[in-house]
């Protein structure tokens, strides 16, 4: 089979300038999953989707590819990460090249590792799905959470006031790290999340979601926490 790792990564980050290439423990953010892609052995092109010039010339500098620059249309605020990938292929299709599956591994993911990559690619092959992606485990039972309206705090779901904890059914979020998905599929129903959209559960330990300063230094301590476990 042919595998594609596409890295998307836009130049316009406005809560943490220059997110994508920001040094992290020493080097670009983006090069743990440009280096994670490559050292897998899983991907027969591992390409970086980008509207800038910078972020090019350093994705190259860690091995990957950078064959076009992403459009404006799908470099904007509100464009979506199905748009760009579907960008990516289409440009790789009108130039002959043809992908069986593929990863979208987004830029700012260091804890992800080839052995985690190989687990998710093992799922959707084996279990026929359309997509496969990690989840965290929300620590604390959605079914007993509150809104505020006025000030005031008002139960999501009132019969589960007095439930017990762990009578609850667990609630999972995506852990924003990457998605394997087979093209195919992708190409006809134009999205990531499908009926056949498999998952897998990861620590806290192995993900942090990265929007602000104080979640890139967490981001930090976990990822030398983790490292120092191994």
């Amino acid at each position: 089979m042919s595998n594609i790792a596409i890295i998307p990564a836009r130049g316009g980050s406005k809560r943490i300038p220059r997110k994508n290439i920001k040094s992290f423990l020493g080097k670009p953010i983006i090069a743990y999953s440009i280096e994670t892609a490559i050292n897998c052995g899983l991907f027969d092109e591992v390409m970086v989707s980008t509207d800038n010039e910078e972020i090019a010339q350093v994705a190259k500098q860690y091995g990957a590819q950078v064959p076009f620059l992403r459009s404006t249309d799908a470099s904007d605020d509100f464009a979506t990460t199905a748009q760009v990938l579907e960008e990516v292929l289409s440009n790789f299709r009108a130039s002959g090249k043809l992908f069986d599956n593929a990863c979208c591994i987004y830029p700012t993911a260091p804890f992800v590792t080839p052995a985690t990559l190989e687990k998710a690619y093992d799922k959707l092959i084996k279990e026929s799905h359309d997509t496969v992606f990690p989840v965290l485990r929300y620590s604390y039972p959605i079914w007993r959470s509150f809104r505020l309206e006025d000030g005031l705090a008002q139960l999501n779901w009132p019969e589960h006031l007095n439930s017990r904890s762990q009578d609850l059914t667990p609630a999972f979020h995506d852990a924003g790290q990457f998605y394997w998905f087979k093209v195919d599929a992708f190409c006809k129903k134009k999205a990531l999340f499908t009926d056949k959209t498999g998952a897998f559960e990861i620590s806290e330990l192995e993900a942090q979601d990265i929007d602000n300063e104080i979640d890139w230094k967490l981001a930090e301590l976990k990822y030398k926490l983790l490292d120092g476990t191994k």
